[in-house]
């Protein structure tokens, strides 16, 4: 049987749909139809005119119906914007049952006991994902189920946001005629599309490069150990040549996407461009490079910086794998290499029956991936039993 997923991507400059159907008899998702708008209401990443962002939601909706044949009743919509949090929780139980054997209650109990701490006002959870389960004393437990104890322990990451914003999110798109089935942090999303298992254990931080926003989310052991979203991206290094070069932004978004480069190697070359109101703009390619670095390698000190809060900065076997609309600048591998010390790679989406080999379009396909996952939890629910909180269902996906 044939299930339908679609993945809306709300992002600070496109947003983007994405239909596909999962066949039970194969393991890649095909594609049904994809569309791609202009955004407009998104700054940051955040939902700030809830109308005109339900307003671009409802075309690209439509489009996508019109290309696949299909009915979209709901989708999986990611969450970004700096005001997204993460903190470390604990929770302790007694162990219930009378052969102190562990039951799947005992686990949910205990992660619940987790999420039971005071948050700041206008915040909320939005995920949990456990780290490691303590048996009696005994640490690095992944998977509890049916050990015999009397203690049991949880280490968890809480995500969370600002509600506000979080509502106008949900608001927009319940406005644009269809339901959410989740909400999943932009950066998860994309780690769900581009990294590998072997990744993940190793220890690997995925960068999602936006528009207005750049996600961190670094997994070591199989699970996730940190995320953030950074108020800073690719717009802001449009922003400093349009400055730089004294020209319109969207002439400084041409010069960008068709000479930037990200390292400045070679002989410098003045180059000619047709500015938006007809004027001939001469610039140097050495000062552009320059310009983009001095911008790129201040968004990879923000990086070093969030891993240096987890002793990790330049320790990570797996690597860095550069995705979104930000990571297609010549030569940022390079530069990332070389600010982060670390391998790096580029990361394109996987998982498709034809290719979607475009960073841009990592977080809608990884929104589809994971919607995929959980439409296999309810069809074969873990442990013969249906988890339908949706903190639960989430954090299942990214257990290794």
């Amino acid at each position: 049987m044939a299930r339908i997923i679609t993945g809306l991507d709300i992002g600070t400059r496109t947003i983007k749909t994405l239909i596909c159907q999962k066949k039970s008899s194969e393991l890649d998702l095909e594609v049904l139809g994809q569309s791609k708008e202009i955004s407009s209401g998104v700054r940051k990443g955040v939902v700030i005119n809830i109308g005109e962002v339900a307003e671009i939601i409802k075309s690209s909706i439509d489009k996508t119906q019109e290309i696949s044949n299909k009915k979209i009743k709901s989708v999986f919509v990611n969450v970004g914007g700096a005001h997204i949090f993460s903190t470390t929780s604990h929770g302790l139980i007694s162990v219930s049952r009378a052969d102190q054997k562990i039951s799947q209650e005992d686990i949910e109990r205990v992660l619940q006991a987790a999420q039971t701490f005071s948050l700041p006002s206008n915040k909320e959870i939005l995920s949990v994902f456990p780290k490691e389960f303590t048996l009696d004393n005994e640490k690095g437990i992944k998977e509890p189920l049916g050990m015999k104890g009397v203690r049991l322990e949880v280490g968890v990451l809480v995500l969370g946001g600002f509600s506000p914003y979080l509502k106008n999110l949900t608001q927009a798109v319940l406005d644009a005629g269809v339901q959410i089935d989740d909400l999943i942090l932009t950066p998860l999303a994309s780690s769900r599309a581009v990294l590998t298992p072997r990744e993940k254990e190793l220890g690997v931080a995925l960068l999602d490069i936006g528009a207005g926003t750049t996600g961190l989310a670094v997994f070591e052991e199989g699970d996730l150990i940190q995320t953030t979203i950074l108020p800073i991206g690719s717009a802001h290094i449009t922003n400093d040549i349009a400055i730089g070069l004294r020209c319109d932004i969207d002439t400084a978004e041409k010069i960008k996407l068709e000479s930037g480069a990200c390292i400045f190697k070679g002989v410098d070359k003045k180059k000619k461009i047709e500015t938006i109101s007809g004027e001939i703009l001469i610039f140097s390619q050495k000062m552009l490079s320059r310009v983009i670095e001095a911008r790129v390698s201040e968004i990879f000190e923000e990086i070093n910086k969030e891993l240096k809060k987890i002793s990790r900065r330049a320790l990570l076997p797996g690597g860095t794998v550069l995705t979104g609309g930000g990571a297609k600048l010549p030569k940022i591998k390079d530069l990332a290499k070389k600010e982060l010390r670390l391998p790096c790679r580029i990361g394109v989406p996987q998982g498709f029956s034809s290719p979607l080999e475009d960073p841009e379009l990592s977080t809608v396909c990884g929104l589809v991936l994971l919607g995929a996952d959980l439409e296999t939890e309810r069809t074969f629910p873990a442990f013969g039993k249906e988890i339908t909180s949706r903190l639960k269902k989430i954090f299942k996906i990214f257990l290794p």
